[in-house]
């Protein structure tokens, strides 16, 4: 059996962990800051750093309830870094933990959306994906920013802080 290598930065959280919420209250996202749960219906994978200062939550929700050309794929649904950390790392490491929980990604990888009116000008919006192998892949109907990770550009698979590489995890 080979040992999948453990996580530097990322632990296993849940949808309504206390801990998580005021970074996800900060998310331009967040449609009702407070509520307790702070992430999409259906399955997930929510990632939160042991000092609670960076927030990550995959979505893979069902083809047939998603609206956008991307359905099947996997989401990066929520992405706040409040820590020193770079967040091309963080993200890479993210994708990688997503891999190890969820398995073989789907044809089409991951994906994101970036809403350039919400977020810092730059030259390069989404600029941390785009360092850490994402690329624009459109836009959605309603203008946001789509960018992908194809399945041959993710990382290997990690196991998140704290868990143990003989049991299975479940999302």
């Amino acid at each position: 059996m080979q040992l999948i290598p453990t996580a530097q930065y990322w632990q296993l959280s849940h949808r309504a962990d206390p801990a998580a919420l005021p970074l996800a209250d900060r998310h331009y996202n967040r449609q009702k800051p407070g509520t307790p749960q702070f992430v999409p219906p259906g399955r997930c994978i929510v990632l939160l750093t042991p000092g609670a200062d960076a927030l990550w939550v995959s979505s893979w929700p069902f083809a047939e309830y998603v609206k956008h050309e991307w359905a099947g794929a996997w989401i990066c649904s929520l992405f706040r870094n409040e820590s020193a950390l770079l967040s091309s790392d963080l993200i890479r490491e993210a994708v990688a933990i997503t891999r190890r929980i969820w398995g073989e990604p789907p044809a089409f990888g991951m994906v994101t959306f970036v809403n350039t009116a919400m977020v810092r000008k730059k030259r390069d919006y989404g600029r941390c994906y785009r360092r850490a192998g994402w690329r624009p892949c459109g836009t959605t109907k309603g203008g946001l920013l789509a960018l992908r990770i194809a399945p041959d550009q993710m990382p290997e698979p990690v196991a998140p802080i704290g868990t143990q590489d003989s049991l299975s995890l479940i999302a």
